[in-house]
């Protein structure tokens, strides 16, 4: 698929298949959620551009590389939070919008509740982060209000993923990046991924 990099690497299968397991209680699976997000950290900044500096060494005068541009994360709330911690452990300097959005489960379309953007959007790589893309409702209205407020260069970063969501997301914004660290088999009549996590915000939050 054009514009998805699905992650592998036995770190992720392993933690991956600790997640599914619906015994595992609200700790492990906020710790499991940080360790991932680490891992797709350095998955979806692989392609960031970078720009060449000059650094004082110990011994010499040498040159380097740094990302040339600002990093944005914006989680979509409120299960996207539990991927923050992970990100900045590897970009602490990293600025942070938010995006509120919950999916009508009548409809499955999405609701918006909260915005909170940085300025500047236009000149930063973008990150939105959510565990699971499932129906893609939500991440496509999400990208739709970035790129409304001058967003351009965006990656959207899951943990897991819906065929149905990817699709849907591609459709509508093919310039977008998805990251993630596994494409699951299929949605359920309720919109739920299978095998899935079940439900990513209520079990980060210990609300199931």
């Amino acid at each position: 698929m054009k514009n998805v990099h699905a992650a592998n690497h036995p770190l992720i299968h392993d933690k991956i298949s600790k997640l599914r397991d619906k015994k595992i209680g609200t700790q492990q699976f906020r710790q499991l959620i940080q360790e991932l997000s680490i891992i797709l950290a350095v998955e979806s900044t692989a392609q960031c551009l970078l720009k060449k500096v000059i650094v004082n060494g110990h011994f010499e005068i040498t040159t380097g590389q740094q990302i040339s541009r600002d990093i944005i994360l914006i989680p979509i709330l409120r299960a996207g939070l539990g991927m923050i911690d992970g990100f900045l452990k590897l970009i602490p300097n990293a600025r942070i919008g938010y995006l509120g959005v919950y999916r009508n489960e009548k409809t499955l379309e999405p609701v918006a509740y909260y915005k909170n953007l940085p300025p500047k959007l236009e000149d930063s790589e973008i990150f939105v982060l959510d565990p699971m893309l499932a129906t893609g409702g939500s991440a496509v209205y999400c990208l739709s209000l970035i790129k409304k407020y001058g967003g351009g260069n965006i990656s959207l970063v899951t943990v897991v993923a819906a065929p149905e969501g990817i699709e849907r997301v591609q459709q509508n914004h093919p310039d977008v990046t998805i990251v993630t660290a596994s494409i699951d088999r299929e949605l359920n009549e309720q919109g739920y991924i299978l095998p899935g996590l079940g439900d990513a915000g209520d079990r980060l939050n210990g609300t199931c």
